[in-house]
């Protein structure tokens, strides 16, 4: 995703902190992260992800009277319609199989990253019951302020290809 501007805030990092259960205090206490090797307050691992948020096209993102995606059973107005050859079930729209990062320094408050899509791999494997499984790899690289590689994410998706039987 694309994020021109995603401001880093204490507050932000403490609500996401308190989302996860994390509880060690370089997350939330400034004392504390004096004292440490890091010297500040510092973002927790995947806060990076919070970034969608600052998306206004984010497909997750609900939007003002419009119908949005949401989660449960059905979703909330939007209703996606199986296509021709697609395998069945959740894995019909594609599953999020994987996703790394790779940090080059923690992002603290303050900063105000910008994330920029990098082009990633695309490769196939057999499925075990008939049909390929296609995965793509998506990159994001969140730069700081002053131009510096803070972050590296790199998630990979994988979708079915069912095999239509000829007769």
């Amino acid at each position: 995703m694309p994020i021109e501007r995603f401001p880093v805030e204490a507050s932000h990092i403490v609500m996401f902190a308190r989302s996860v259960g994390e509880t060690n205090p370089i997350y939330f206490d400034d004392d504390y992260a004096k004292s440490t090797e890091v010297g500040h307050v510092i973002a927790p691992p995947t806060f990076v992800q919070a970034s969608a948020q600052f998306d206004p096209d984010y497909f997750l993102r609900p939007k003002a009277g419009k119908a949005w995606f949401g989660s449960g059973k059905e979703p909330t107005g939007i209703r996606r319609e199986k296509k021709e050859g697609e395998g069945t079930g959740a894995a019909a729209g594609g599953l999020h199989a994987e996703q790394h990062y790779e940090y080059h320094r923690h992002p603290k408050p303050g900063d105000v990253l910008r994330g920029v899509n990098k082009a990633g791999e695309t490769w196939e494997k057999e499925g075990k019951r008939g049909g390929k499984l296609i995965f793509s790899e998506t990159i994001t690289e969140y730069y700081d302020q002053a131009g510096e590689l803070v972050v590296t994410a790199r998630g990979v998706g994988v979708r079915t290809e069912k095999v239509i039987e000829q007769s």
